[in-house]
């Protein structure tokens, strides 16, 4: 009966959540636009679907991911795991496996987001094939692995949060003078599509467990953050990756023009 109470809980909450965008549309089609839209049974039918699985994935997150995560986290910096007898001999450099663990997650996560599915197709179908789907998730993917490892450190080491997100703008910033143009849009967006269903839960989750187990961190204060590095650090890495293709390009058509001579 648990199961059933937190299913009902969550369609109800769900539907609330949805109920603005619905009254939006309905607003602007009927009264604005005037016209019934299209495929109307279709839309209804898809609004239910919309609604069902919302509601499921947020009950999936609560019961599974957040836990997880937290878990995790709590396993990973243990005593016993970093061979340490009390946290307070613990030194950053023990939590090795801390850092793999949450570039791991960043990445596997970040794959699977499907917001960056849906951009990275469009991007390719604009593009006419000249940038692959599965090249730029993979871009994307590594700026949020490494962008979730550093946060981690930051969480252990107890460093501040600005000094890191103000170097990694700068950094975006010196990229964006040199990077062709067309890219800079699309590696913008990348650092918004990132912080979407699948990675924030359990980035969130994972920076939460971390600060409630580190001795001397405030998981109000350190637990949070991790999902700012999550959506600067996949700008560099897209840009880079532009920068990189690029000079690669320039070398390859040199040396072409260097065989023919």
């Amino acid at each position: 009966m648990n199961i059933v109470a937190d299913i009902w809980q969550s369609a109800r909450q769900t539907v609330l959540d949805v109920l603005p965008i619905i009254v939006v549309l309905m607003v602007f089609q009927g009264v604005i636009i005037g016209k019934k839209p299209p495929h109307f049974k279709r839309i209804v039918i898809g609004f239910v679907y919309v609604t069902l699985g919302l509601g499921l994935f947020v009950l999936g997150l609560n019961e599974a991911l957040f836990p997880i995560g937290k878990t995790m986290a709590r396993q990973l910096t243990s005593p016993e795991f970093l061979g340490i007898e009390t946290m307070a001999a613990a030194d950053w450099t023990d939590y090795l496996w801390v850092y793999v663990f949450a570039a791991s997650i960043g990445f596997a996560t970040t794959i699977a987001e499907p917001s960056l599915i849906a951009v990275s197709l469009k991007a390719q179908d604009v593009s006419g094939g000249t940038m692959r789907s599965l090249e730029l998730r993979i871009a994307v993917a590594v700026g949020v692995a490494v962008g979730v490892g550093v946060g981690a450190y930051r969480i252990v080491s107890g460093t501040p949060l600005p000094y890191y997100i103000m170097a990694g703008y700068i950094i975006v910033i010196l990229q964006t003078l040199w990077a062709s143009k067309t890219i800079i849009p699309l590696a913008y967006d990348t650092g918004g599509v990132t912080t979407s269903t699948v990675t924030v839960p359990v980035v969130a989750a994972l920076g939460l467990g971390l600060a409630s187990t580190i001795p001397g961190r405030n998981p109000l204060m350190d637990g949070f953050g991790l999902i700012a590095f999550a959506s600067v650090f996949p700008v560099i890495s897209v840009l880079g990756y532009d920068m990189l293709t690029t000079w690669a390009r320039r070398f390859d058509k040199q040396d072409k023009k260097e065989d023919i001579s």
